[in-house]
């Protein structure tokens, strides 16, 4: 799929793989081909599929390193969250796409 060895829909990427060596384009098909399906199964009001697809998208690794650079090359993305966190070098934008789970979020109290 691409040349850095992703797997398709979930685990870690290859050790060898960098944030520059991401080839973009295979990565946003198959992202877009999820959201698609998705959207098909709702209009055919096939819930059970939606649920498995929206399974398939959220534990995908593809979505989820899409997800770490459209926020880091978004207006926002040289200043901090409220986490005061900012992924500038490669690395760190792969180890948090890596990072990143559905479950154990627990959000920042600011007063």
């Amino acid at each position: 799929m691409t040349a850095m060895a992703i797997t398709p829909l979930a685990g870690a990427a290859s050790t060898k793989a960098t944030w520059d060596s991401i080839q973009w384009n295979p990565i946003k098909t198959e992202v877009r081909r999820l959201q698609i399906r998705i959207a098909k199964a709702i209009r055919e009001g096939r819930h059970g599929k939606v649920k498995a697809l929206q399974w398939l998208l959220t534990h995908s690794f593809h979505a989820k390193l899409l997800a770490v650079k459209r926020v880091v090359q978004n207006h926002g993305g040289k200043t901090p969250g409220v986490d005061n966190v900012i992924w500038t070098t490669p690395k760190q934008k792969l180890k948090a796409a890596q990072s990143l789970k559905r479950r154990g979020y627990i959000p920042t109290v600011t007063s």
